[in-house]
């Protein structure tokens, strides 16, 4: 019974880091970026849902509208201002400069709200579903269907809209891609906005989950998410979703079976593990580049 109730905890978790991890691979898949400010847009979405619960005394579906309009906002103007004039400068300029900007956006929050930990306001009434000795509570119920629901949503868009095969096209050639109509910087900008939606709607259930906020709260969160979209090889989607519950289910059962402590190094020692036996993750391919 304790190997399910773990379990199910480890999906819980994992869902939020697989919606967060899809932030991560679609936004390499379209531009070859790994977008290290990401983990601040779930940290930005808390802080947002936190001042509209708190200060605007706004319903829960419009605090989570508004996080998400103000994250994805907040997302198109950190790739306009900060990405869009390195495209065509070596990948380590931007790699440098999304670390710049998660810093600045670690410290503009800390600046504005107090480096102090502040407790997440209780949104849900959390009550516990028995199953014999399983528990199961409501909140990690609404947290994997919503997670699962994105998930398939995306999916679907990606697959079966103009615009979904808009960012495929440019994921695959972006000078091709132009020449046949579309427009890179309009399919480019949606990518990051759609990325931070996701990443806004996971620090919120993040913060219900752990109901403590600080400005720097997206660190470990978003690295466990970008190892878990590495894991299932990055710029995949539903690579990203299977990394995500990995991880979930790793962290989870270290928990529970070998100590507390040892989980963040559990979590880093599989993205080691994976990039010494498949380095490009486990639904990735190998490409071969002629030198």
């Amino acid at each position: 019974m304790k190997f399910l109730q773990q379990l199910i905890n480890g999906i819980h978790v994992g869902s939020i880091y697989a919606l967060i991890a899809l932030g991560y691979t679609m936004v390499y898949g379209i531009v070859q970026l790994i977008n290290f400010a990401h983990g601040d847009i779930i940290m930005m979405g808390a802080f947002i849902a936190f001042i509209s619960i708190t200060v605007l005394k706004l319903p829960i579906i419009l605090v989570i509208l508004i996080s998400v309009i103000f994250c994805m906002i907040s997302g198109i103007l950190i790739e306009k201002i900060a990405y869009k004039p390195l495209r065509n400068s070596p990948r380590i300029s931007a790699l440098i400069t999304a670390i710049g900007v998660s810093l600045f956006l670690e410290n503009l929050f800390m600046l504005i709200f107090t480096p102090n930990p502040k407790p997440f306001p209780n949104v849900l009434k959390v009550y516990q579903i028995n199953i014999g000795n399983l528990q199961i509570s409501n909140l990690t119920i609404i947290t994997i269907v919503v997670s699962v629901i994105l998930m398939i949503g995306l999916d679907f868009f990606v697959k079966h809209t103009k615009t979904g095969k808009a960012m495929r096209a440019v994921s695959e050639d972006q000078g091709a891609a132009q020449l046949m109509g579309i427009n890179v910087n309009t399919t480019i900008s949606v990518t990051f906005a759609i990325g931070s939606a996701l990443g806004a709607i996971g620090g919120i259930l993040y913060s219900i989950a752990y109901p403590v906020i600080d400005p720097f709260m997206g660190i470990m969160p978003g690295l466990k998410a970008f190892i878990a979209a590495v894991l299932g090889g990055i710029g995949i989607i539903p690579g990203a979703m299977l990394g995500g519950f990995i991880m979930g289910i790793a962290e989870s059962f270290t928990k529970g079976y070998i100590s507390s402590q040892l989980a963040d190094a559990v979590v880093f020692g599989i993205l080691i593990l994976v990039l010494s036996i498949k380095p490009s993750g486990i639904f990735g391919k190998n490409i071969k580049e002629k030198v």
